[in-house]
């Protein structure tokens, strides 16, 4: 895979297009629900990470999670490649960090260079996301295959739902979604109708109004419920100890840029060996949040028939998360959760996502207040709302028909590996299972686009009837197969199958690879093994269509070398460059060995060739009186499309080419004559321009009679010139039904 070039001034290319835009209101709206969704979450993470690092660090993680948020939503949004994306701290980094926080804890490492380590790591992966954008691996995820990119979307909002039920019920903190759906005596029933209240609001109101997202809508109607129900309850009234609001979120900048810039200038306590250990973690961490986001870009692209760029989404990921550690804040990624919120809050734009930054700034700093009385059972009814509209249905369709059936078995392991493992596993055991259906439908369909033979499929060479018809009569002993598709160990046993029959009776075995899109080792072996059943009987494999870059990149024509199965050496295969020339070829061998082939080359004469055989030599001279002599060197155009069709041409010695002008392709070559053809009748015919261009192959002499001297020989010999034109016709009439003979055979 070549790499792409790098972004010029990206930067620049980011705001250029946020800049030029006109921002839809949603835009506000989505960022707005969505950062009140991401921002309590961040500071959750970054209290988790640093509380590992000790008790007294958790304001720092607190803050590191408003920053992480702040940052992350700015420059990941400006530069990166996702309209609508949010982008933050997340589960998985959270995950990641604090194990690698409890592991130096426990080495007895120092708080102070954990926190140092810690920012070191987010840099690091950072810099892997960004190389890993640069080199183009984001690209890989466009392979995904819809069942299991559907499967992901079913996963993510049932997890979504899941993970919401505790906290909309108001069970205990770490209570199981299935505990706390089958315990009701755990529920508290203040949740449930602060809950409640929101998700109602949120489904009705948009049939409502418009102007108003509907997951704002809800957020406020949870807020006026929990502000009604705490008019009968006191306790309601205070933020600290209460788990039914949000509470302090716990930032503060006091110090702040005097703690950063402390930190690294500890920078040189580190020893190289610790820095050195950072890379497994970093490659590890870059990982999770690359495939984190992507598969959130995937499932965005679903839900809005769009399509991101993953590579710059990588590039500004890794910038921003390179800024967040930086600054000491937490990395992130692509959060499906916010973002299914922000889509559904209306959000249009890449503005979306830095607005949410922003706003979560201005958030923890001026309205830390008002967000800690944000109740929880409302986040959890927006997010359940969310949740639901994520999973697709469009699959259970596939239920309905036999071959669609184990496209849904796809989507469901994905769901429950989603469900029971994680969202990586599920990822991965969907791709595996999209491979297997894609053998399963490669073995099924045919590699054998078309089977015939020599006397059925001619080549594009004109020959005399005499010719023609030997043809006709040992065509039989050379088979075509024209193949397509992939030549891999699931359908060589298929393309055996459709061979063998001919080899014990075929003298020529032509296989035609134009179409054909892969070869695997397996099906280079069965290649070998149909050479040498040929050999055995003085049998020919002749090869055409080979080509030297197939769509995988391999060049087919050196493989075929490297593995023995072309050898110039040997007689007994052969290689064309395509189908027609490998037919002419046969056909020349065949009309050889009955003796019915073209005679040595010679100037023929008039009475020498077929169409003027049997007339009196006293006619041919008046003929002959009325024809010009004309010769052409080799490669010379003897006329051109477009140019007056008032001469019929008689071919002495040499060889002539027809071709035709076909849309920007240029020249196909569609017909070939030789001594004692003729060419040129159709426009002589009709008077019209000619209609393709003849080219002279070799040097080549030819009888040239023009139409006015046509005229003229009719005025003294009326039957001669009838005879000439019914000879012409009838020539041309056996080609043209050999020519419908032909396109029926390329129907079938």
């Amino acid at each position: 895979m070549s790499a792409p070039p790098p972004p010029k001034n990206l930067l620049l290319g980011g705001l250029a297009p946020l800049l030029a835009r006109r921002h839809a209101p949603g835009d506000f709206w989505g960022a707005l629900a969505a950062m009140l969704v991401a921002l309590p979450a961040s500071i959750a993470f970054g209290v988790t990470v640093y509380s590992a690092v000790g008790p007294s660090y958790a304001a720092i993680g607190a803050l590191s999670g408003v920053i992480g948020a702040t940052v992350i939503g700015l420059v990941a949004s400006t530069l990166g490649g996702t309209d609508r994306l949010i982008s933050a701290p997340c589960a998985p980094a959270a995950a990641v960090l604090s194990a690698f926080a409890i592991e130096l804890t426990a080495q007895g490492v120092a708080a102070g260079n954990i926190v140092l380590l810690l920012i070191m790591l987010g840099v690091l992966c950072g810099l892997v996301q960004l190389l890993l954008g640069f080199v183009g691996v984001g690209r890989l995820i466009r392979y995904i295959p819809y069942p299991v990119v559907s499967g992901y979307l079913s996963g993510v909002g049932l997890i979504i739902v899941g993970s919401q039920i505790p906290k909309f019920v108001g069970a205990k903190v770490g209570t199981p979604w299935w505990d706390a759906l089958t315990s009701p005596a755990g529920w508290d029933q203040r949740s449930l109708a602060i809950g409640g209240a929101t998700v109602l609001v949120a489904v009705v109101a948009p049939r409502i109004t418009t102007r108003v997202p509907g997951t704002i809508l809800g957020i406020a109607a949870g807020v006026a419920a929990y502000f009604g129900l705490a008019t009968h309850d006191s306790s309601m009234l205070q933020t600290t100890q209460n788990p039914l609001v949000v509470g302090n979120l716990g930032a503060a900048m006091d110090g702040y840029v005097a703690s950063i810039s402390g930190r690294w200038h500890e920078i040189g306590n580190l020893r190289l060996g610790q820095v050195a250990g950072l890379f497994g973690s970093a490659i590890t961490l870059a990982a999770l949040l690359s495939i984190d986001t992507l598969k959130t870009c995937v499932v965005v692209d679903q839900l809005t028939r769009t399509r991101h760029d993953s590579d710059r989404e990588l590039i500004g990921q890794g910038i921003a998360n390179i800024c967040s550690t930086a600054v000491g804040g937490m990395p992130g990624a692509g959060t499906m959760g916010a973002t299914a919120v922000n889509l559904g809050s209306g959000a249009q734009t890449r503005m979306s996502g830095v607005f949410e930054g922003v706003l979560a700034l201005v958030a923890a700093l001026i309205l830390g207040s008002f967000m800690a009385w944000i109740p929880v059972a409302a986040l959890a009814g927006i997010l359940i709302v969310i949740g639901l509209r994520m999973i697709d249905r469009e699959p259970l369709r596939f239920i309905e028909s036999r071959s669609t059936v184990f496209d849904f078995a796809v989507v469901l392991a994905v769901v429950v590996v989603a469900l029971t493992i994680g969202l990586i596993a599920a990822s991965a055991v969907g791709v595996a299972l999209a491979i297997i259906l894609f053998v399963r439908e490669q073995i099924g369909a045919s590699v054998v686009r078309r089977k015939a033979r020599v006397n059925q499929l001619s080549s594009t060479w004109y020959r005399p009837e005499a010719e023609i018809r030997a043809i006709e009569q040992r065509g039989g002993q050379a088979v075509i197969f024209e193949l397509q598709g992939s030549l891999f160990f699931g359908t060589t046993q298929q393309l055996h199958g459709e061979i063998e029959p001919e080899l014990d009776q075929c003298r020529y075995l032509i296989l035609d690879l134009k179409r054909v899109q892969s070869v695997d080792v397996t099906a280079v072996h069965l290649l070998q093994n149909l050479r040498e059943s040929l050999r055995e009987r003085g049998a020919m494999l002749l090869l055409c269509g080979v080509r030297e870059r197939l769509p995988n990149g391999r060049n087919l024509r050196e493989f075929l070398e490297q593995t023995g199965v072309v050898n110039p050496s040997d007689p007994m295969v052969r290689m064309f460059p395509e189908l027609d020339t490998a037919i002419e070829w046969v056909e020349d061998r065949l009309l050889d060995e009955q003796d019915a082939g073209p005679k040595a080359e010679t100037l023929l004469q008039l009475q020498d060739m077929e169409l003027f055989r049997h007339r009196k030599l006293d006619t041919l001279r008046d003929l002959e009186a009325r024809i010009e002599l004309r010769s052409v060197a080799a490669g010379q155009t003897i006329y051109a499309q477009g140019d007056p069709g008032d001469e019929i041409f008689w071919i002495r010695r040499g060889t002539v080419r027809t071709f035709a002008h076909v849309g920007n392709d240029g020249l196909r070559h569609i017909g070939s004559y030789g001594r004692g053809d003729f060419f040129g009748g159709l426009a002589f015919l009709d008077r019209r321009p000619r209609g393709n261009d003849a080219v002279a192959q070799t040097d080549t002499d030819l009888y040239v009679l023009s139409h006015s001297q046509y005229e003229a020989l009719a005025e003294e010999h009326k039957m001669l010139a009838f005879n000439l034109m019914t000879a012409i016709a009838r020539a041309l009439a056996v080609r043209l039904r050999h020519t419908d003979t032909q396109l029926t055979m390329l129907q079938q």
